[in-house]
């Protein structure tokens, strides 16, 4: 069994470059595996690893400034879920394009998960899931507005365009892990809202710790791992990924006409060309090929 750790933490690195390097070689050397991004506003990322190995990162990552009191998420995986170690240095560590926004000035107010069923059922509450619409489409909470964005660089302008449908209302809003609503809800903020709320620990926290049977989360929560999703307790749930464009499928969509293994699926159908295709046809050929001899193959890291 594996541990997964998920974290993030705003916070000021002067020299954000220097900090790779150590970090990278401390996580191979424990035999961890998955993706940190580095910024000069802080760390964010998805790591898994045995107990030791998870404790001795989290515990260096903790020593970087500013960082001495950063919370993380854990939860388990039966198998591997990263095939490599990637630490980046990024822009942001969640891409807003704002530079404005900066969640160590002021984010929204906290709710813990066992408080938030009785926010979001509240009359004057709007909820907003600002996750992206293939997030959404497996699994969101009852009544929440899906702004439908591509990718979370689109939220302000949705906001900008939308911001009337929600005049007199209190905002609540909610991510997988917490991090884009401490972007999204300093944003808010700025645009002169101020009531704004977000569930602390994100999605995560509330399926660990809400009961199924008073939770009002449907469906399951997309994970960045070969997981793909979670459930209430933290199970792994039962979608795959497509190979060409990562997003979700579950096994209705792997039934569809448009669905080629490791090619594309009916969502990234027409987003490739027919050299696109080949090239992808070509790698899932070696993953196969791989797979029989044991082994894992690049096209299959995450």
């Amino acid at each position: 069994m594996f541990t997964v750790a998920a974290l993030y933490h705003f916070t000021r690195f002067a020299d954000p470059a220097a900090l790779i390097a150590p970090l990278q070689a401390l996580a191979e050397a424990e035999g961890v595996r998955g993706s940190l991004l580095i910024a000069g506003e802080g760390i964010n990322g998805t790591i898994a690893g045995s107990r030791n190995g998870i404790d001795a990162v989290l515990a260096h990552i903790r020593a970087l400034p500013g960082c001495a009191d950063f919370e993380w998420k854990e939860s388990p995986a039966a198998t591997m879920p990263f095939g490599r170690m990637k630490v980046r240095l990024k822009r942001e560590i969640v891409t807003m394009g704002q530079p404005d926004v900066d969640p160590r000035a002021a984010v929204g107010h906290y709710v813990q998960p066992a408080e938030w069923n009785a926010l979001i059922q509240a009359p004057d509450v709007v909820v907003i899931d600002t996750r992206n619409d293939y997030e959404v489409e497996i699994g969101t909470f009852e009544g929440a507005v899906d702004p439908g964005t591509r990718s979370f660089r689109d939220f302000p302008k949705w906001w900008e365009e939308n911001a009337e449908r929600f005049h007199n209302k209190r905002v609540a809003m909610f991510c997988t892990g917490g991090i884009r609503c401490e972007k999204s809800t300093n944003f808010l903020l700025g645009q002169g809202i101020e009531e704004v709320y977000h569930l602390k620990g994100g999605i995560l926290k509330y399926l660990e710790e809400v009961p199924e049977e008073e939770s009002l989360w449907q469906g399951q929560c997309f994970v960045f791992d070969s997981r793909v999703s979670l459930g209430h307790g933290l199970k792994q749930g039962d979608y795959d990924t497509c190979h060409a464009c990562r997003r979700p499928l579950s096994v209705a969509d792997k039934l569809r006409p448009e669905f080629e293994e490791g090619v594309c699926c009916h969502r990234c159908a027409g987003e490739y060309t027919a050299a696109d295709r080949e090239r992808f046809r070509e790698r899932a050929h070696q993953m196969r090929l791989a797979a029989e001899r044991g082994a894992a193959h690049l096209g299959q890291q995450l």
